[in-house]
């Protein structure tokens, strides 16, 4: 079977929902319409993280699988790990990242992320940053980048 796998980054500090999730939707449609099977990779580490997250979940069905993406064991996780194991198909640890500083490691499991994948959607509205610098990664690795971000609608 043929895996498509597609990444989300986008800046923690989001305010474009009403705007982005029309355009979103479609994009997940036309991702599932066209792929055997689609792999979704998604972290949790800001307000775009969680509303790409509740979009796969919605529009999801036999054909995808959306799997949590963590740079390490966070208290929130061993908190609530059933939960997190409920509402994703699969929960993975980066074993990179886990191993490292963590100030460097959510830098380096979202090149583990993207290394993976063969689309990244993100909505990058400022030069700096996290999602910036993770898509600036993906332009030099070469991946199809899609940025939701339109400049006349912030």
């Amino acid at each position: 079977m043929e895996i498509f796998t597609c990444a989300f980054f986008g800046h923690r500090d989001f305010y474009a929902h009403t705007l982005c999730e029309p355009k979103l939707l479609e994009l997940l449609n036309d991702i599932l319409s066209k792929h055997e099977f689609t792999e979704f990779l998604v972290g949790r580490n800001g307000e775009f993280d969680r509303f790409v997250a509740s979009l796969v979940h919605r529009v999801k069905g036999d054909n995808c699988s959306m799997t949590l993406v963590l740079p390490y064991i966070t208290a929130d996780f061993s908190k609530n790990q059933q939960a997190f194991e409920n509402y994703f198909d699969s929960v993975e640890i980066c074993e990179q990242s886990s191993q490292t500083h963590f100030k460097s490691a959510i830098t380096i499991r979202n090149h583990h992320i993207i290394d993976r994948s063969d689309l990244v959607i993100c909505y990058l509205e400022h030069h700096n940053g996290g999602a910036y610098e993770a898509v600036r990664y993906a332009y030099k690795t070469g991946k199809t980048i899609i940025n939701l971000y339109d400049k006349k609608h912030p």
